[in-house]
């Protein structure tokens, strides 16, 4: 499983400050994990990283295979079908599996929360991780897949600051007792 580790210093002073005003840290914990579960398959609506730029879109040979899949080629190349497939692909939702399973949980006795996905969990390099941070992959490693960010999370482990804000304020107006 794909799982985001918040180290962000800031949000975890905050979470610290609540734990040591609150005893049960599960209502906000709860909140928190469901609003970046939504935030993060909203991004595959919009085919948008959590930093507001849209994702690359697809290569020319995923669109080809996706096609062929499909019966998008007739005897003269793309058909009508096909066309109208090619127009409406957009990266990572070809099946939905991606963003249909991203989940969070509740860990560590109610103080902790865990946001991740299982999808490919059981390959060596996560189809998960490949999409968020971008590399290489396929058979020997030739095709470069470019990063697709849609956890709220960087490379380094830092939080993007519209996600970071909205833990903060959720934390804020936990303590503030809202």
């Amino acid at each position: 499983m794909l799982a985001i580790a918040i180290t962000d210093s800031g949000v975890h002073s905050a979470l610290n400050a609540l734990a040591a005003r609150v005893g049960n840290l599960s209502p906000v914990l709860r909140e928190i994990g469901e609003d970046i579960a939504e935030r993060t398959r909203q991004r595959f609506a919009t085919s948008t990283g959590p930093d507001g730029q849209r994702w690359r879109p697809n290569a020319r040979a995923t669109i080809e295979a996706y096609l062929a899949s499909r019966g998008g080629f007739g005897k003269r190349g793309i058909n009508q079908k096909g066309q109208v497939l090619a127009m409406n692909k957009r990266p990572l939702i070809a099946t939905r599996g991606l963003s249909r399973s991203i989940r969070y949980q509740i860990i560590n006795e109610g103080n902790g929360v865990e946001i991740g996905t299982n999808w490919f969990a059981d390959r060596i390099s996560s189809g998960a991780a490949i999409h968020q941070f971008g590399g290489q992959a396929g058979r020997g490693k030739k095709v470069t897949i470019p990063a697709r960010p849609f956890f709220p999370i960087k490379q380094n482990g830092a939080l993007y600051p519209s996600d970071k804000a909205k833990m903060l304020e959720m934390i804020n107006k936990y303590l503030a007792g809202k």
